[in-house]
């Protein structure tokens, strides 16, 4: 079982995100990099990114340069997005998420989004 926000957890999310057929399906022809912020978090802030390109997906810790969007919630919504206690969709509409950037682009790719919240929450994680 990987920490949620951990090495393991970006190990673990970039090989399910690439084995599952549905978000495979969803970034086909997608170029995407997000930015993600979460602050308030057990060991203090983390930031993580994912980079859709070329038929790959990566999570990783730290900041990816020229991101096409931010986003920025606390470690409870990050929390409950990652269980799929909570919808992305919601999240945002409620404000518990902002986000910055190409809204254009994030609207444009909401499935492979919807997606990656999706595999995410299949994942073994200890909060």
């Amino acid at each position: 079982m990987a920490t949620f926000l951990s090495e393991d957890h970006m190990a673990k999310g970039t090989e399910a995100l690439n084995a599952d057929a549905g978000f495979k399906d969803a970034m086909a022809n997608v170029d995407l990099g997000l930015q993600f912020n979460v602050s308030d978090g057990p060991a203090g802030p983390v930031d993580y990114y994912l980079s859709v390109g070329d038929g790959v997906a990566t999570m990783a810790l730290g900041t990816l340069d020229d991101a096409d969007a931010t986003v920025g919630s606390d470690y409870e919504t990050a929390a409950a997005i990652a269980k799929g206690e909570l919808n992305v969709q919601m999240a945002f509409m409620t404000g518990k998420i902002k986000v910055g950037g190409n809204m254009a682009k994030v609207m444009m790719y909401q499935g492979l989004i919807n997606e990656f919240a999706r595999v995410s929450s299949t994942l073994d994680l200890e909060f």
